[in-house]
């Protein structure tokens, strides 16, 4: 099962984005989109809704308990 930092790291390269280009879409620091990649920081749940809506995926896909 993937942990959320893997999925998150896979829908950033599948769009073709930096860290600093993703962090500027969602308002957040480069930095912590790293935190959140790397599994040392978790998101809101408010941002991960917003994150859920922007690469069109589930909470339980950006959590690795569905595949799709």
């Amino acid at each position: 099962m993937k942990a959320f930092g893997d999925r998150l790291r896979e829908l950033r390269l599948a769009r073709g984005l930096t860290q600093k280009q993703l962090g500027a879409i969602l308002c957040v620091s480069s930095n912590t989109v790293h935190s959140w990649e790397s599994d040392k920081q978790e998101p809101s749940m408010c941002m991960l809704l917003t994150i859920g809506e922007y690469f069109d995926v589930t909470l339980d896909y950006l959590f690795g308990r569905s595949d799709y």
